[in-house]
Formats: structure tokens, sequence, C-alpha cells
């Protein structure tokens, strides 16, 4: 049985290079999801919600194989705001907002996410309320692949708000997007590979 891997599959979605920002067209995706607010190096809710995708997401994944598919699952995901934009800038990380989410194939059933969830609730603490499956549309945005801690990912957000968006007469049409291609447990900080990505509209 084929593995499919959508880093592969969908290469410019989940690649791209460390010097330019490009356009990509973000067709609509399916995600289990799970919101939250703070600081994701200290929240529990934020270590709660990680869980549940990541055992929710790989139950879907062994029930696939009941349909003859198989497949490497999908990175961690992220949607970051703050209710007040100076808290983000600032990094005042106990007041930013958070939608934590991990791709869904489109051979998965709601019944087999259903299952999934039962399954993972043998093994872990309540379910967070939001956790849920949903169809996300982003349509046309901005990225770049940052290479190095999420801490010094400033300079490059930065030159994206103050330079490109204005530079090409965007506006922001969406929440900024983060895409963790490695694990940061395993991964030394300086080789960390994430996608940095905004939406945008003509302005």
């Amino acid at each position: 049985m084929d593995k499919i891997d959508f880093k592969t599959e969908l290469k410019h979605l989940y690649q791209s290079g460390t010097r330019d920002f490009v356009f990509v067209d973000v067709p609509a995706m399916t995600f289990v999801m799970i919101d939250g607010q703070g600081d994701p190096n200290s929240a529990a809710s934020y270590r709660t919600a990680v869980e549940w995708l990541y055992g929710v997401s790989y139950a879907m994944k062994f029930a696939s194989k009941d349909l003859g598919q198989d497949y490497f699952v999908p990175p961690l995901e992220g949607l970051w705001w703050a209710d007040d934009l100076n808290d983000f800038v600032a990094k005042n990380k106990s007041n930013w907002r958070w939608t934590m989410m991990i791709m869904v194939p489109d051979f998965i059933t709601r019944a087999m996410y259903d299952a999934a969830v039962e399954k993972s609730a043998e093994k872990l603490a309540d379910a967070p309320a939001s956790l849920r499956l949903e169809s996300f549309a982003e349509g046309r945005a901005l990225q770049i692949m940052h290479l190095g801690s999420y801490d010094e990912e400033g300079p490059v957000l930065e030159h994206l708000h103050e330079v490109e968006i204005p530079g090409r007469k965007l506006l922001h049409n969406g929440r900024h997007h983060e895409i963790y291609l490695n694990d940061p447990r395993k991964t030394a900080p300086a080789k960390l590979k994430t996608i940095l990505r905004q939406p945008v509209k003509p302005g």
C-alpha cells in the first residue's frame, strides 16, 4: 500500500524558498481544529489541544487503512491573532489567541472522525469544547519559509507587513498562519522550518 505524503503531493503549500515571499492559491481543505488562548510555551490548554489534534489525526490515519489508504499525518498548523494588535507585535503571548489544526484527507469521512474522537477519549482528558472537523478556505496568500527559532520570525513578518503587502498594494484577508514542518522536541531551534503565510486581497 502506497503511503501518501501531502507535503509532497501539495508541494506548493508546504514548501517555499527562504528569500522571497511568493503567492499561493490555497484551496478549501478540511481540518481537525481546536481554538484557544494563551502562551503556547506554558498554557496547559495549548498542550491539551495539540495532544487531541494528534490523537484524533493518528486514529483517523490508522482507520484509513481499512479503505486501502495510508498517509503520513500532515504537519501541525496554527492561525494566530490578538484582540489588541499591540499584544501580538509586542509578543504578549498570554493574550494571544490561536486555532491549532491538522489537515484531514478527503477520503476521511465524518463517521471516521467521530470514531477517532471516541478512541482518543479513551486515552486523553476531556476533549476541548471547540474540537471540530471543519472546512477552511484561505484563498490567495503570500508565504515564505522561515528557517530558525519561532522567536526569530519578527524581522520576516515586519518585512511582510511593512514592505511586501503595501508595496504590492494588498490588504490583509485573514489571520496569520504558520505551518510547522519539524517537531520542536526533536529539532534544534536553528533548524526549525516554518511556513509563514498571510492571506491577502487587492488593495
